[in-house]
C-alpha cells in the first residue's frame, strides 16, 4: 500500500528541486526472565511519511505519523515550505552535485511477525536450562530483543528502492561471586540479521555458548586485578570492533569532522601502523553478507564500501551527499535515520579493521608478560580520538600462555598513537552487530577486527 503512495506522490516532485520522499516502519518486540520470571513482554509499531526538500541552498523536512496519500502529500509541502522560509533566514547555503546515478534496488528481505508465545517459550527454555545446569550462579536473566526497519524510499535524483532490515538477539546474562564476595557478571549476544525463525527455531544449538559463557564466568570468578600501566596486550575481535566504531569511526565521520575532529588535519597522513586497514562495509564482506547489509541509504544513493584507513594511512571520510560535494567526493550511502520522524544523519554501516597474516595462537604466544582483552560492556570516545573502554572478559599471558582471568577492568589511550603500536594482527576477523549507535538517535550498527597485538594504558583495581 505505502509504495503505491509514494509512487503516486512523485508526481508532486517539483522540477529542479531535490527531493525524498520516505515511508517508514519499526517494529519492536522484548521479553525479558530475571531468575525465571517474566518481567517485561512487550511490543510496539511506528510508522509515518516523511520528505526533505532541497530548494533555495537549504533543506526543509517534514514527517507526519500517517500512511495515507493525503499524509504523503502533506509532507511534500510542508517540507518545501519549511525550505523557502529557512532559505530567507540562513546564510549557509547547502550545495549538493546534480546527480548521484539512478535506478532501482530491490527488496532484500522479509519482515516475519513472530507470535509473542514463542519469543517467551524461547526464553523459558533458555532460562531452564541455565537454572538446572548452572543452580550455583547468583543470578541469571534472558532478554530476547527484535527490532526492524521498513523503509521505502523514492527520490527525484537519485535511486528508489524497498529497504528491509531485522534483526533479533538473545542475550544470557549470568552473574557469580567471586573469591572476594563481590559479583561478577558476563553476558553473551546470540543472532543477527535476520528473523526468529533464521536464529531460534532449535534453541538446543545455543547450549555450547551458554556452557562457553559459563566458563569464562567460573574463570572471572576466581579472576585477579590487571596491574596497571602501559602494557603489550592482545585486543581480541570484539575489542578491536569497540575501537573501530567508538574511538576512530565517529572521528572520520564527515560531519564530525566538519566540527573539528581529530581527523581533519590528518587526512592522507599516517594514522596507524602499516598492518591496519580500515573499511566501513555497505553490504558484502569477504564475499558474503555484512552483519547488517545496507544497500541503500535515506538520500537515495546506493550503498558502497567506504575506505577509512589503508595500510595506516587516513584516506577518506564517510560522507551524506552535502559533505561529500564539500570534499569533492562521491557519498557513498552513509545516511540513514532510525524512526519515520528522523531527518537522515552520517551514520557507520559495518566497520571493521581488516585481517593479517598471523594466527590468534601466533599472537598469544609472542607475548611474554601483558594480557589478552576478549570482550567490552561499554566504551566511549571524543573526537580527538582519546577513548577509554570497559573490560569484561580478559586474561593475563605468561610466557606467550594464557594464566588467570581477569577482574573487570579499563583501557585507556588516543586511537591514532594506540594504533601505530600494532605490530601483528591475526588472520580471522569477529563481528559484534547487536548494539546501537547513540549518535543523537539510535542506529543498528556491524563491527568488527581481528585480534591485534599492541600497546595500551590498562587500568588496575
Amino acid at each position: 500500500m505505502l509504495q503505491d503512495i509514494l509512487e503516486a506522490k512523485k508526481n508532486l516532485f517539483a522540477d529542479g528541486v531535490q527531493t525524498v520522499l520516505r515511508g517508514q516502519e519499526n517494529r519492536n518486540r522484548r521479553v525479558v526472565f530475571l531468575k525465571g520470571n517474566l518481567v517485561q513482554n512487550s511490543r510496539g509499531e511506528s510508522r509515518g511519511i516523511n520528505a526533505r526538500v532541497h530548494d533555495h541552498g537549504t533543506y526543509g523536512f517534514a514527517s507526519i505519523a500517517e500512511y495515507t496519500p493525503e499524509a504523503a502529500e502533506k509532507v511534500l509541502k510542508a517540507a518545501t515550505e519549511n525550505a523557502t522560509f529557512l532559505a530567507k533566514h540562513s546564510t549557509k547555503k547547502i550545495q549538493l552535485p546534480k546527480t548521484i546515478g539512478t535506478g532501482e534496488i530491490p527488496l532484500n528481505a522479509q519482515i516475519v511477525d513472530t507470535e509473542q508465545k514463542l519469543l517467551i517459550e524461547l526464553c523459558q527454555t533458555i532460562d531452564a536450562y541455565v537454572e538446572k545446569k548452572y543452580p550455583d550462579l547468583s543470578s541469571r536473566t534472558i532478554v530476547y530483543t527484535e527490532d526492524s526497519m521498513d523503509k521505502i524510499i523514492y527520490t527525484s535524483d537519485a535511486c528508489n528502492g524497498h529497504i528491509v532490515s531485522p534483526r533479533c538477539y538473545l542475550y544470557v546474562m549470568m552473574s557469580a561471586e567471586s573469591k572476594e564476595g563481590a559479583p561478577v557478571e558476563m553476558f553473551k549476544a546470540f543472532g543477527g540479521f535476520g528473523s526468529f525463525y533464521d536464529h531460534f527455531m532449535n534453541p538446543e544449538k545455543l547450549y555450547p555458548g551458554i556452557d562457553e559463557l559459563y566458563r569464562k564466568l567460573m574463570d572471572k570468578k576466581e579472576g585477579v586485578y590487571a596491574q596497571a600501566g602501559y602494557k603489550t596486550v592482545i585486543l581480541g575481535g570484539m575489542m578491536g570492533g569497540m575501537l573501530a566504531h567508538e574511538a576512530v569511526g565517529h572521528t572520520v565521520e564527515a560531519d564530525l569532522v566538519r566540527g573539528g575532529s581529530v581527523a581533519g588535519p590528518n587526512l592522507n597522513k599516517k594514522v596507524a601502523s602499516e598492518l591496519v586497514t580500515m573499511v566501513d562495509f555497505a553490504h558484502e564482506y569477504n564475499g558474503e553478507m555484512a552483519p547488517l547489509p545496507v544497500y541503500l541509504d535515506d538520500e537515495g544513493i546506493k550503498a558502497e564500501d567506504a575506505v577509512l584507513i589503508k595500510d595506516g594511512t587516513l584516506v577518506g571520510y564517510m560522507n551524506d551527499r552535502e559533505s561529500a560535494q564539500a570534499f569533492d567526493v562521491a557519498p557513498l550511502g552513509n545516511a540513514r535515520g532510525w524512526t519515520f520522524s528522523d531527518e537522515p544523519l552520517i551514520r557507520m554501516r559495518n566497520t571493521c579493521i581488516l585481517p593479517g597474516k598471523n594466527t590468534v595462537e601466533e599472537l598469544i604466544a609472542s607475548v611474554d608478560d601483558g594480557y589478552y582483552l576478549i570482550d567490552s560492556g561499554n566504551g566511549q570516545a571524543d573526537l580527538t580520538g582519546e577513548f577509554m573502554f570497559g573490560v569484561t572478559c580478559g586474561y593475563e599471558i605468561k610466557n606467550g600462555k594464557l594464566g588467570k582471568a581477569l577482574l573487570d577492568t579499563t583501557v585507556s589511550g588516543v586511537a591514532f598513537d594506540m594504533l601505530k603500536t600494532v605490530d601483528m594482527v591475526s588472520d580471522t576477523v569477529e563481528w559484534s552487530s547487536s548494539g546501537f549507535c547513540g549518535k543523537k538517535q539510535p542506529m543498528p550498527v556491524g563491527m568488527g577486527g581481528p585480534h591485534m597485538r599492541c600497546k595500551i594504558m590498562i587500568g588496575g583495581r
